[in-house]
């Protein structure tokens, strides 16, 4: 990952349900909240350790409440169920986004399989 894959800008959607990145080389990608709030670095969803990932289910119609920006170098997401804790580094930002074909399927199989829904 280079400087170039980092976001320089972030837009919030009117509806608030959406993100958009755009990176130092001018691509822009829009990022649902429901998935940025399902894949949070937060210890809540990823747990302390391996093994001790939670499944966040019931997000489809989270929105974004609040972008905090942390320094030069994350973002803190408020959503409007309340949940705050996880720093989005930049990097971790432009992985999100670039893992984006591979993360999303992998949680709706996840869902499935734990006769969970996005509700």
């Amino acid at each position: 990952m280079t400087i170039d894959d980092w976001p320089v800008e972030m837009r919030l959607s009117a509806d608030r349900r959406s993100l958009t990145l755009i990176d130092g080389a001018g691509r822009a990608s829009v990022l649902a909240a429901e998935y940025l709030r399902v894949e949070s670095p937060s210890a809540e969803v990823r747990g302390h350790g391996p093994g001790q990932e939670v499944l966040v289910a019931g997000k489809a119609q989270i929105a974004i409440a609040a972008l905090e920006p942390v320094g030069n170098y994350a973002l803190r997401i408020v959503f409007d169920d309340g949940h705050d804790t996880g720093l989005y580094t930049f990097a971790f930002l432009a992985e999100l986004a670039r893992e984006h074909g591979r993360r999303w399927p992998r949680y709706l199989a996840a869902l499935t399989a734990a006769g969970l829904s996005r509700g």
